[in-house]
């Protein structure tokens, strides 16, 4: 029998939810269950944490949970209306046309690129071997050296900065869409990306990256293709979701393995067994699966979505709580990662709770640092490939030593980033 009145709800929410929203978070799922009303008025928002009720919303009964939540309307309005924020047929339709871009035989055909960028980066480490890297910048300009080339299979050459900074700059100031850096920050990603286009336009080749495929591509139903705005709204979408969310990533990683030198062994003990001093390859990877449970581990600790809001359409239940048209639906990766209910010492790094026995049985919706269902993040098994490669080919020849007196938290904007710089010596 449904229950009429709302979940649990802490005290004093609002307050501690703007100033230390992760921690806020763990202690209310942590305090009150799997079901908590961290709002209750003027519109109610409810954080799911169990994996039962994540699949409820984000699978059995997606349709009736919005992705037009307050920051997903903002990024549409100011940013990109691309398929991480746009909704109903609109989505359905660019789904489609851009789903065969990331197909398996594509996302391989990209692997030398990453490997190539990944040995570019290594070479400039050897001739400053003995200077300090501040790792995070150091993955931020890898993966957007990688993401520009597999957009538009070019180098992007001066504009490759500046773009940098505009996405940094914009995911910082996301909230503040009147802000002039802000403004000055999307005229320069858009100004870029429209250049591209009307070049590739004037020629009509195909140069076989991702910008090529979505020049091409058709609404199998109605034969449609992209304009130009539509063109250049998924491709800044790909861009600040293909690029800073796969630096953090690797970045928390580095850090991880840092403060555990014998997993950082292990990784470095199974490239050299398998690779032998060779770079790796697209099918070399099944053969390095401790190196992709240590990126899997981190995701877990610290995923880049750390956040994802719905909002119901219609009147619904979750756990036997009435969830009224309107409610905001948060789901906390950051949170269910650490649910002590479906994984052992949750705080710990432990890259072997993702060895295939470690695994078997764990629930699907446990574990979601790309998300879920028919939404869950198109180029997931890119990030996933370039990852991997990316930490085996620098596990050959360095490890990373954490410069002491650095005092690293995560930062919860719109994704969950270091809230400083990252030192690290590098060790042969």
């Amino acid at each position: 029998m449904q229950n009429n009145s709302l979940p649990p709800s802490p005290h004093g929410s609002s307050r501690d939810l703007m100033r230390r929203p992760l921690d806020f978070f763990l202690t209310i799922s942590r305090t009150y269950g799997d079901i908590v009303c961290y709002r209750p008025a003027p519109e109610p928002a409810y954080l799911v944490n169990h994996p039962d009720y994540i699949r409820h919303v984000l699978v059995d009964n997606y349709k009736n949970y919005s992705k037009e939540t307050y920051i997903n309307q903002m990024f549409k309005k100011v940013v990109a209306d691309g398929l991480l924020v746009s909704e109903g047929e609109t989505w359905r339709r660019q789904r489609r046309m851009m789903q065969p871009a990331f197909h398996q035989q594509r996302i391989a055909g990209l692997s030398e690129l990453v490997v190539a960028e990944t040995y570019k980066m290594l070479e400039k480490w050897s001739a400053q071997e003995d200077e300090p890297v501040d790792i995070s910048r150091e993955m931020s300009v890898l993966t957007l050296s990688i993401i520009t080339k597999a957009l538009f299979g070019v180098d992007i050459g001066s504009h490759a900065a500046a773009v940098g900074q505009a996405v940094n700059l914009g995911g910082d100031l996301l909230e503040k869409p009147r802000h002039p850096r802000f403004q000055k920050a999307l005229e320069t990603v858009e100004e870029v990306v429209q250049h591209i286009i009307t070049e590739r336009r004037k020629t009509g080749k195909d140069t076989g990256d991702l910008l090529s495929m979505l020049l091409d591509a058709q609404d199998e139903e109605t034969g449609a293709t992209m304009d130009d705005r539509q063109l250049r709204h998924q491709v800044v979408t790909l861009l600040l979701a293909g690029y800073e969310t796969t630096a953090n990533a690797l970045t928390w990683t580095w850090y991880l393995l840092a403060q555990h030198p014998e997993v950082a062994d292990k990784v470095r003990e199974e490239v050299d067994r398998e690779l032998k001093g060779c770079r790796p390859t697209y099918t070399d990877l099944v053969r390095l699966p401790y190196t992709l449970q240590v990126f899997q581990e981190g995701m877990r600790l610290y995923p880049s979505a750390w956040i994802l809001g719905r909002k119901a359409l219609h009147d619904d239940e979750i756990g036997g709580y009435p969830v009224a048209a309107g409610t905001i639906v948060a789901i906390s990766p950051y949170t269910m990662h650490r649910h002590p209910g479906y994984w052992e010492n949750p705080d710990d790094f432990d890259p072997d709770r993702f060895s295939p026995e470690r695994s078997a049985g764990r629930h699907r919706f446990a574990y979601l640092p790309f998300g879920a269902g028919p939404r869950q993040c198109i180029g997931n098994r890119f990030a996933l490939m370039e990852a991997h490669l990316i930490i085996a080919a620098v596990s050959q020849r360095y490890r990373m030593e954490l410069l002491p007196g650095q005092d690293i938290h995560p930062q919860p904007i719109f994704i969950l980033r270091p809230d400083r710089e990252i030192w690290m010596k590098l060790q042969s």
